[in-house]
């Protein structure tokens, strides 16, 4: 499994970011799909999750109408559309797949990828 992430950076509040994971070694497109993000001093959380099939989507209370995930099977990649950011978004962002949807959101796979940093600050 490879888990490539990239699209971070700088931006000020109130900007957008779109955020992409290169997924390989595992059929991307028959695993629902999560962002995660870990702030400085903080443990790594649930961002929002996308489903395989059908592509119903949750998202954690803190990013409702803001972020929007979503897929491309044809080319394995998951993205985040990150809109209104404020500085509390600011973190390492990392994709992964959850264990079980709904219900036990931790990561399935166990290696990460590097994670891209997202900075939001004036």
């Amino acid at each position: 499994v490879q888990l490539v992430e990239s699209g971070g950076g700088l931006v000020q509040p109130g900007g957008s970011l779109r955020l992409s994971c290169a997924a390989s070694g595992f059929s991307f497109s028959t695993y629902a799909m999560s962002w995660y993000r870990r702030a400085p001093g903080k443990e790594r959380e649930l961002v929002a999750g996308i489903r395989s099939m059908d592509g119903g989507t949750y998202y954690a209370a803190s990013v409702k109408g803001r972020f929007t995930i979503s897929r491309d099977n044809a080319k394995d990649t998951l993205y985040l559309q990150m809109n209104s950011l404020k500085p509390e978004d600011t973190a390492v962002y990392y994709c992964n797949a959850p264990r079980t949807w709904g219900t036990d959101w931790s990561a399935a796979f166990g290696s990460w990828g590097q994670g891209t940093q997202v900075t939001v600050s004036s």
